[in-house]
């Protein structure tokens, strides 16, 4: 997985965006897959960002105890410091999340059909009657998945990408 930090160039607003690969981001981005989650622009780019240097496991530094207090007078609490968004590990609540987000999608995704690069066809057919409904996952632009909404035709993104059979190893 590839984690890049992601620019709206229309509110400059920042984000993390996580990827299988540094070709999997420019597919989603021609696509119109990939936009800001506080505005929607689909004008989101790379952001500058610093290398991710990992330490080997063995270089990790230990957690230092923390200081003794020698006021008898408590101090005020003083709120965390937030992490920056790159560099940081998750909580374990989020990765947990995740796990259990991944799992309930691969779980629905058993009982679905892939209709592929056909999937806004397929959608429009089902809803207006020509042809049986079923449910089905597969590809669609920002565009696309709009025009579906405003026909009343309820789609959503997946939340992890979905590699097509004939690509899977």
């Amino acid at each position: 997985m590839i984690v890049y930090d992601l620019e709206c160039r229309t509110g400059q607003h920042r984000f993390e965006g996580w990827f299988k690969s540094s070709d999997a981001f420019l597919r989603q981005q021609e696509r119109g897959l990939v936009s800001c989650p506080q505005c929607g622009s689909g004008d989101v780019g790379k952001a500058v960002q610093a290398p991710r240097l990992a330490r080997k496991g063995n270089q990790l530094a230990e957690a230092a105890p923390a200081p003794r207090r020698q006021s008898p007078v408590p101090a005020a609490p003083t709120p965390p410091t937030p992490a920056p968004m790159a560099n940081a590990p998750l909580p374990p609540q989020a990765v947990q999340m995740m796990q259990a987000l991944a799992k309930m999608q691969a779980e629905a995704l058993k009982s679905s059909r892939n209709a592929g690069e056909s999937f806004v066809k397929e959608a429009r057919a089902m809803h207006y009657g020509e042809r049986d409904t079923e449910t089905i996952h597969g590809q669609a632009t920002l565009g696309e998945a709009k025009e579906l909404l405003e026909e009343g035709i309820a789609v959503m993104p997946l939340p992890f990408a979905v590699i097509p059979p004939e690509q899977a190893n």
